[in-house]
């Protein structure tokens, strides 16, 4: 009989369509893991947040895997920095869905601080054991984003409650268990490092010729590609910056794929326009091809046809992106930073330079061009390691080693209290729930 878990990611959900401001690594990091943790014996319910008015509350996603949508605020989109007002009743009708249907789940797996605030709530209801993959830390983004960070100031004190109240805490690389520890004095003892990954069947090495045929592009350009959600901490103004620094060199392109359309409308997205004005300022924007947004289907073709795949942002939790373009036999040039550093191998699969340096940047990008026999080597080094280290298939193992410690600690500790968790819950407690103050009015910091 399957053990049945459940997600909870308030602004990721699976099913949303990737690139747009929103939607990145952690949608790829709870489709791929859930589909993963089905084949070995858990069955996943994913709780997110209504974002649509004609979408089921409950979607039959994949064989053993439900999508449910939870009402928390207006049934439309809303930026994730405006999105923590709503996690009460986010939290008081996840209660009553599962009230209503007579779940009862082993574990909660949280990702991001919101998501974790509703699987403290519940925890305290429901008695289950909850780990939490944050993806982005509250003050590791005000260190590089400053007064640029939208998040309420209130995120800080709740992390901190989460790090302390958490079953265990996921670190996707060394830099994010480090930051736990130092920022947020996170106990070492209850910190388990779990890398993102890619999957294979998706990505995978194939004739870059094909690949540029697929995509219209020149079969006799060098092209540097840039792909991901489209905001300024991402880096592609210093992509920009580092193509301006090499623009006599001929047949040099730049693609970006990202945005929030399908075409790269400056209008629907903004960063777009910012980053079309700096490659005009560059003297590039002949040199430079803006996508739009790119279904995942398509995505492997723009891996495969690029040369090197550049990925410079200030900071990065992980990064998937990396991932997928080794996985597709091109070699990365990454920011020395967060999980970037721990999944790109300087010299061996790609370099890695420092954020906000474009001349160290277009320096390495020329070094990997002009050297044929070392970007050969670093082709099938690529391969090789992020097929040995990171598929999700290796992710889905750690994570069910930790989710099977913390299951077994949870049963023998509800043995001891003789704790019946469903039991212990009626419509009356959410009802009280719903009267009570959040957690995040007790925790909200005095301005």
């Amino acid at each position: 009989m399957k053990k049945k878990i459940a997600f909870i990611s308030e602004h990721a959900s699976p099913l949303a369509i990737l690139g747009g401001v929103d939607n990145g690594g952690q949608n790829v990091y709870v489709a791929e893991l859930s589909e993963q943790l089905v084949k070995k014996g858990y069955e996943v319910d994913i709780y997110t947040r209504r974002d649509n008015p004609n979408i089921e509350e409950t979607v039959e996603w994949q064989p053993f895997i439900r999508v449910i949508h939870i009402e928390a605020g207006p049934a439309k989109f809303v930026a994730k920095e405006k999105l923590l007002g709503y996690m009460d009743e986010f939290t008081a009708n996840m209660l009553y869905y599962i009230k209503m249907n007579v779940l009862e789940y082993e574990l909660i797996h949280a990702n991001f601080f919101m998501s974790a605030l509703v699987a403290s709530n519940l925890k305290k209801y429901l008695y289950i054991p909850y780990v939490v993959t944050f993806h982005a830390l509250g003050l590791v983004r005000k260190i590089h984003q400053k007064e640029k960070d939208a998040f309420p100031a209130e995120r800080i004190n709740i992390e901190k409650h989460i790090v302390a109240d958490a079953d265990q805490l996921i670190a996707e690389c060394p830099q994010d268990r480090e930051d736990l520890i130092v920022h947020y004095g996170a106990d070492p003892s209850k910190i388990t490092i779990v890398p993102c990954g890619f999957n294979p069947k998706e990505f995978y090495p194939m004739e870059k010729a094909l690949a540029r045929e697929m995509l219209n592009l020149d079969a006799g350009e060098k092209i540097i590609l840039q792909l991901g959600r489209m905001v300024p901490r991402k880096g592609v103004d210093n992509v920009i910056h580092a193509i301006g620094k090499l623009k006599n060199q001929a047949a040099l392109r730049l693609v970006i794929v990202g945005g929030e359309a399908d075409t790269p409308d400056p209008v629907l997205t903004p960063e777009i326009k910012r980053l079309q004005q700096i490659a005009e300022e560059e003297k590039v924007a002949d040199r430079v091809i803006f996508t739009g947004r790119r279904g995942r289907d398509v995505l492997k073709y723009y891996y495969a046809a690029a040369d090197i795949f550049v990925s410079t942002p200030w900071y990065e939790p992980f990064g998937i992106t990396p991932l997928e373009a080794m996985a597709c036999g091109t070699p990365v040039i990454g920011a020395n930073v967060g999980g970037i550093k721990h999944s790109v191998a300087d010299g061996q699969t790609g370099f890695l330079v420092p954020p906000h340096q474009p001349n160290a940047l277009a320096e390495k990008i020329m070094h990997l061009l002009s050297d044929e026999k070392m970007y050969r080597a670093m082709q099938k080094n690529a391969i090789r390691r992020v097929n040995r280290f990171f598929t999700w298939s290796k992710v889905a193992e750690g994570v069910h080693h930790l989710y099977r410690e913390v299951i077994l600690a949870n049963k023998k500790a509800a043995e001891q209290e003789h704790v019946s968790p469903l039991e212990s819950l009626s419509l009356l407690h959410i009802e009280k729930y719903l009267l009570n103050d959040s957690l995040y009015n007790k925790l909200k910091v005095q301005q």
